[in-house]
């Protein structure tokens, strides 16, 4: 188990096989593409001479450091996650990687799929594991009802679908 931020728990750090490739792709991409070109940048940059007020060096420096910063991060961060790549047993419940559908009180449908920290994204649709909504979700059943804490107040919502695999269609 890991340290969560914020509340002093330790959680467990979940992650799809789609998370964690989209994370080695980066990391692969920064350090067998995106850090050689800024190196032979900065090369380039320093045999120009004076590297004080040589503003491409200064920026490429800059640059790399960002990069290696980034590295670190994904390295350390792809050793400390969790893939999970197994569908549940219990497939009427929602748990991680779950594609979830919920209706408020107004009737309006949305559909999120519960992800790792390090995915989310609700363009797509992915809610992080750690989200309120998330946490209230979890171990529920299609049909319950589902008490939220939301800035404005409590919420209600009902669980209207419950899919595992890609991503559902649209009705």
């Amino acid at each position: 188990m890991n340290q969560a931020s914020g509340n002093g728990g330790a959680r467990p750090r979940y992650i799809t096989p789609e998370g964690e490739q989209a994370l080695r792709k980066e990391l692969q991409y920064l350090w067998k593409e995106k850090r050689p070109q800024v190196t032979q940048a900065v090369r380039e940059a320093a045999a120009l001479g004076d590297r004080s007020e040589n503003a491409e060096y200064i920026y490429g420096k800059k640059q790399l450091r960002e990069i290696d910063r980034r590295v670190r991060f994904l390295s350390k961060r792809l050793e400390e996650v969790t893939v999970v790549d197994r569908l549940p047993e219990q497939r009427d419940k929602v748990f991680f990687g779950a594609w979830v559908t919920i209706e408020d009180e107004d009737g309006k449908e949305q559909t999120f799929r519960l992800v790792g920290a390090d995915e989310f994204d609700l363009d797509k649709g992915y809610l992080s594991i750690n989200s309120p909504m998330a946490r209230a979700l979890i171990g529920k059943h299609l049909d319950d009802e589902v008490s939220v804490r939301t800035p404005e107040g409590f919420k209600s919502v009902f669980i209207t679908g419950i899919h595992y695999g890609s991503a559902p269609e649209d009705k």
